[in-house]
């Protein structure tokens, strides 16, 4: 009977035994679970209110690329139209000036009245207006520079080119009565004897000798050089 009572209590306090440790572990288990759906939740809140904050600086204001999206593309569409096309520099570098050859687009045609001459045509490049001074071209041929003479009497007024504005001279190449003469392709045209940039302007090849220029005209009536007689 002693024996019977003992081995019951035995097994009372195994099974009690077993269920505390049962207990134990469900409450450890238990939680860790609720921790890890707690510390989820408390993640997620933490990322979505640094998201908010993303963009703020200290004080709250709010300093993020969509708030300063708007000045910028206002600012950008600006830039973009501002400058749209040209204008002259502030001091008009290219008007008003005296002209040089360097600042002229020259033509010339030969013409066969009256023996035969060079129509030479002088108008200013794009952008430039400029004054031709009164006065001859300075009309030579050759590295010998022969130079054309006088084939008026007296110098003519300044010209103002710019646009479509031309200037003609008429140019006799050869006032001689015989044959001899040099050859040439091209001509030298100066604005005045100091032009530190004189032009080549092709005229086909020509004969040279004793040559004379017009003044600067503003229509090719008035041209026609002659053979110089009236010097």
């Amino acid at each position: 009977m002693n024996r019977t009572y003992t081995a019951r209590l035995r097994r009372v306090a195994l099974t009690a035994v077993a269920g505390a440790a049962l207990a134990v572990t469900v409450t450890a288990c238990g939680p860790a679970d609720g921790s890890g759906s707690d510390d989820s939740a408390a993640s997620g809140k933490a990322t979505n209110a640094a998201s908010s904050d993303t963009g703020k600086d200290a004080s709250g204001k709010d300093t993020s690329d969509k708030a300063n999206g708007g000045d910028n593309g206002k600012t950008a569409k600006e830039g973009s139209s501002a400058g749209t096309g040209s204008a002259p520099s502030g001091d008009k570098k290219g008007y008003g000036q005296t002209c040089g050859a360097n600042d002229l687009t020259f033509t010339a045609t030969s013409k066969s009245q009256a023996g035969g001459y060079i129509l030479l045509a002088a108008r200013a490049k794009p952008g430039i207006t400029c004054t031709i001074p009164s006065g001859l071209p300075s009309i030579s041929f050759g590295s010998a520079g022969i130079e054309a003479q006088p084939a008026e009497q007296s110098v003519g007024p300044a010209v103002e080119l710019g646009g479509s504005k031309t200037a003609y001279a008429g140019i006799n190449p050869k006032t001689t009565k015989d044959d001899n003469g040099v050859e040439f392709t091209f001509l030298i045209a100066s604005i005045g004897n100091s032009d530190p940039n004189p032009a080549d302007v092709n005229t086909g090849t020509i004969k040279i000798d004793k040559p004379i220029v017009t003044n600067w005209h503003t229509s090719p009536d008035g041209t026609v050089p002659g053979d110089g007689t009236d010097m």
